[in-house]
């Protein structure tokens, strides 16, 4: 340790000779005789007769209260900050009750222990744990000023008070009792620093009192406080910054040195005297040092506590939390545990994510939002390993941060034609194939599902039918893996008349979307989870995407598939570890196989054209995207959402688009660099344009930048079994059987009476070029949910 002078401070203390009180004998005798009297009588009233004192003396100077609160002491578990650790071990993230580090007794410096033992207990090494000479002086004093003005505490009573009043007292009550100036209060404290005195050695105790004791800026611990006034730790503080420290100790809101600098000076300056005449430090060195400045840094530093303030990661940070509570672990513990938590979370990935969002929709745009998730596939483990949004995660509303989950939690508006994956998943459950041909009528009455809007014709029940048309030109038939890529509205509400409501539903939470089992539909009187509530209320618009939307589990069902059908819950925690280093099991749900291998590899297949002629072949096509993957875009009727999900064997991401206030309103697309805007009419944005953009920017990179995928290895698609392409059943009964194609005169319709094959020779996709670019759907009807979720491509 070196003081402000440069010496060594261990040199420092060699060279200071020590004060002989020659003179001050006798008082001290006096003292002494006096403080042993006192002392006498302490033990006297508290413990031969503790019924002099009363039923609450007797309460707090109970054996067994006493032997339990020496034995907590010693246990010593004092609060500590929680870390969160990304996936490389550097902290991005903490937690905590009370700022604290803990420093072992070996390792805290000399200039800190001398300067406290000066100023606040210079006999320290000397007694055991009560000090006659100052019970004495303060016996004196107290009888002269007629109360209790002084208390003659060592430091290891005053380590016990501390203990008491910051440690174990859990109510603003107890707080209240463990400082009251009392003298059952005082003889608790004498007994039980007697106990410690003859269990911990004297450094032991020293170093517990300064990891226990605040210093103020909300610092606890003589670690924590070097930190908040010098940011430097407590091995690197000179002699006169430990001296201030040392004398604020007791007092710090008097002493505030930000408040009451001229004071704080004084203090310091105190100490650096009491230290000189003790022979702890040379006087010439104390002289110098005396003469610098209090040398406190601006503004006191700390870690932010919580996700605020932890820049892009708030929201990571945020959910990793709520994962854990919802795991077993209490808030509270966590805030007070020092718990080493590493995550999964690639602080890259986060940056490459971060400026993707962005730079398609800037943070300060009115009324947007755009949130992405990303999740690594396994069949062990989903990893979260980004999340993240174009809005700060803050509190500032005036510069539009939020603390909502934007990237993970349920939104009140729906992914649209994403959830037709789900009925066609279903339909291959059922024993449908990615190859079949399916019908592509331009409008279509549904004989099956009702509450159209007021355009459809009159149904059952007084209400009207469900029917749904398409806005552009499409072949009177198309496989169903074309189907997945041009996202025609007809087909899948046709398709989701063959495989059932029911069906579509427990797909989709199957694969992931696990809150529709959970959240309830604020429009069911019943109070039925959304998912049930669709199925048992037959809704057709399902298969379009309505239900309120989380960007994360949208994800998360990229990866089920990537994963060959084995789900998992998304996780963002890779390991526990408590305060000692010792691992916590962290109760994760157990993954699932629920579908089968062939099932999700058939599905990711079929959802492989969407970047080769389908709806996101633009946007793919800007970075020029390279690699296979499966991919889907979905918007709502009104264009106040829009989402693309897309996914590799690697890294599976969602991109969700929306209005992000409390009276949401159709976003229009601005054109080329400009951001979604609010409007009544326009072009209007698409899950191909911002989100899919946003997507490709993230994973590729854009104008000389890599993206999250750059360095990794170009991955194939998985083979489709034989049963999931070809099937002997009889083809469906067509449409245009039913009556629901309208006339269509003009129009020349080319049907591929036999689908051509969807993969090469080695399971890869057949690449073709459509002969023109995919047109966009729109429905004609507002389903029956508060986010009017008739979606389209």
């Amino acid at each position: 340790m070196t003081g402000s002078t440069g010496t060594p401070f261990d040199t420092l203390l060699d060279e200071a000779e020590p004060v002989a009180p020659r003179g001050r004998r006798v008082v001290v005798g006096v003292l002494k005789l006096v403080g042993l009297c006192a002392l006498g009588g302490m033990l006297a009233a508290g413990v031969l007769f503790p019924l002099a004192g009363g039923a609450g003396t007797v309460a707090v100077l109970a054996s067994d209260d006493v032997d339990r609160t020496a034995a907590a002491l010693i246990a010593d578990e004092a609060p500590q900050m929680t870390a969160l650790l990304d996936s490389e071990g550097r902290p991005f993230a903490h937690v905590y009750d009370q700022y604290r580090v803990p420093v072992p007794a070996a390792e805290i410096s000399d200039s800190v222990k001398s300067a406290l033992v000066a100023i606040e207990d210079h006999r320290f090494y000397d007694h055991q744990g009560v000090d006659p000479v100052a019970l004495g002086r303060a016996a004196l004093a107290n009888a002269v000023s007629g109360r209790i003005s002084q208390g003659g505490s060592t430091l290891t009573q005053q380590y016990v008070k501390n203990h008491l009043t910051h440690i174990s007292a859990e109510t603003a009550v107890e707080r209240t009792r463990a400082q009251e100036q009392s003298m059952a209060r005082k003889v608790r404290e004498l007994r039980i620093a007697l106990q410690l005195e003859h269990t911990l050695s004297k450094d032991e105790i020293l170093a517990r009192y300064l990891n226990t004791v605040p210093f103020g800026q909300g610092a606890f611990g003589i670690q924590a406080a070097a930190r908040a006034y010098f940011d430097t730790t407590q091995d690197k503080l000179t002699v006169a910054q430990a001296a201030l420290l040392a004398g604020i100790v007791n007092e710090p809101s008097a002493l505030n040195p930000y408040r009451h600098p001229e004071r704080a000076l004084v203090r310091r300056n105190v100490v650096l005297d009491e230290m000189v005449r003790q022979g702890r430090l040379p006087a010439a060195v104390g002289a110098a040092e005396k003469k610098t400045n209090l040398d406190i840094v601006p503004t006191p530093a700390r870690p932010a506590n919580g996700c605020v303030g932890t820049g892009d990661a708030g929201y990571f940070c945020d959910y990793a939390l709520k994962y854990l509570e919802n795991s077993g672990f209490q808030r509270d513990d966590l805030r007070r545990g020092g718990y080493t938590i590493k995550t999964t979370l690639d602080r890259d990935a986060l940056t490459k994510a971060k400026a993707a969002v962005d730079d398609e929709v800037p943070p300060q745009t009115r009324n947007v939002a755009n949130a992405m998730a990303i999740v690594q596939p396994g069949k062990d483990k989903h990893r979260v390993i980004a999340l993240t949004a174009n809005r700060t995660y803050g509190l500032n509303r005036d510069a539009r941060e939020t603390t909502l989950g934007l990237p993970y939690a349920p939104q009140n508006h729906g992914a649209g034609s994403i959830y037709k994956m789900f009925t066609a998943a279903a339909l291959l459950e059922q024993g449908g194939t990615i190859t079949e041909s399916v019908p592509v009528p331009d409008s279509y009455v549904s004989p099956v599902f009702l509450g159209g809007a007021a355009s459809c014709p009159p149904g059952a029940l007084g209400l009207r039918k469900y029917c749904v048309q398409n806005a552009g030109e499409y072949p009177a038939r198309m496989s169903l893996q074309d189907a997945l890529a041009k996202s025609p509205n007809t087909t899948f509400v046709h398709l989701l008349e063959r495989v059932g409501v029911k069906a579509a539903v427990d797909m989709a939470q199957r694969l992931g979307l696990r809150t529709l089992g959970t959240m309830i539909a604020a429009e069911d009187r019943k109070k039925r989870p959304i998912g049930r509530f669709f199925a048992e209320q037959n809704f057709g618009s399902f298969t379009l995407g309505p239900t309120p939307t989380s960007t994360l589990e949208l994800a998360n069902v990229g990866a089920t598939l990537a994963s060959e059908g084995k789900w998992c819950p998304p996780s963002p925690i890779e390991t526990v570890l408590d305060r000692r280093g010792n691992p916590v099991p962290v109760r994760d749900q157990a993954c699932e196989q629920v579908v089968q291998p062939g099932l999700a590899n058939a599905m990711t297949v079929a959802l492989s054209k969407d970047t080769l002629g389908g709806t996101a072949t633009t946007a793919a096509r800007g970075v020029k995207w390279d690699r296979p993957m499966a991919g889907k875009t979905g918007t709502t009727q009104e264009h106040k959402s829009a989402g693309f999900l897309g996914f590799t064997p690697q890294l599976s991401a969602a991109v969700f688009t929306f209005d992000d206030t409390p009276a949401p309103q159709t976003l229009c697309d601005s054109g080329v660099n400009q951001p979604p805007r609010p409007c009544s009419s326009g072009r209007y944005i698409y899950g191909g344009k911002y989100s899919a953009r946003t997507w490709f920017r993230a994973m590729n990179g854009d104008n000389g930048h890599g993206g999250i995928m750059s360095g990794m290895p170009v991955a194939g698609l998985p083979e489709v079994e034989r049963r999931y392409l070809h099937s002997d059943r009889p083809r469906p009964v067509d449409l245009s059987d039913i009556g629901d194609r309208r006339p269509q005169p003009s129009k020349t319709r080319t049907v591929s009476a036999t689908p051509p094959p969807t993969t090469s020779a080695g399971g890869g996709p057949v690449t073709t070029t459509p002969s023109r670019p995919p047109v966009t759907t729109r429905p004609t009807t507002p389903p029956p949910t508060r986010t009017k979720p008739t979606g389209i491509g």
